[in-house]
């Protein structure tokens, strides 16, 4: 598997604990609560529990990043 399907597999499963169930549409304010709780911790983890870098790292690379994805699957859907 190469490691970009890996990362998308992970991602896949990540959504599902993140959702636990709830519906993604009518439960959307506590999934996303959720969300952004698993990214301050995971962002925290990574950058050694240090904030500042974490909220930089956020903000010039997580927000970037994901925007692309977004997009990306913006073009391939249309």
């Amino acid at each position: 598997m190469t490691q970009p399907s890996r990362d998308s597999r992970l991602a896949i499963e990540a959504a599902k604990l993140i959702l636990d169930g709830r519906d993604p549409v009518k439960d959307r304010a506590q999934v996303l609560i959720t969300l952004d709780h698993t990214i301050a911790t995971l962002l925290l983890v990574a950058m050694d529990r240090d904030p500042k870098k974490a909220v930089q790292m956020f903000t010039e690379g997580t927000v970037p990043h994901v925007e692309e994805r977004i997009m990306l699957f913006a073009s391939k859907s249309i």
